[in-house]
């Protein structure tokens, strides 16, 4: 398979990096580095093609980029109580209420 050959890859793969590619672009970055990002994402999800060939036949896929975010989310709120949770909203609602009063005050 020569450099660049998508031959390997399922339609799903395709498609999972055409829409990330899209995603890039949406957000300003140039058409061919959101291609190459894109394929790059695609290939440390699952590793490379999954075709008969490809690097990535057979291997589990772990865990995927787009899904590392949930391991960690909630550990440091579930650690601790339902007090201290609960100063740390109200200390956060009064920053925003003084944050919000600035600004206003600012204009």
């Amino acid at each position: 398979m020569a450099q660049g050959d998508k031959s390997k890859y399922t339609d799903k793969q395709i498609r999972k990096a055409e829409h990330i590619a899209e995603s890039y672009e949406s957000r300003g970055v140039p058409e061919k580095q959101a291609e190459a990002r894109a394929w790059a994402t695609v290939n440390k999800d699952d590793g490379g093609g999954k075709k008969p060939g490809g690097a990535g036949r057979g291997r589990a896929t772990g865990h995927p980029a787009a899904h590392r975010g949930g391991e960690t989310g909630g550990k440091a709120s579930a650690s601790r109580t339902a007090e201290q949770r609960s100063a740390s909203a109200k200390k956060a609602a009064a920053t925003r209420k003084r944050n919000a009063e600035a600004a206003r005050h600012a204009s």
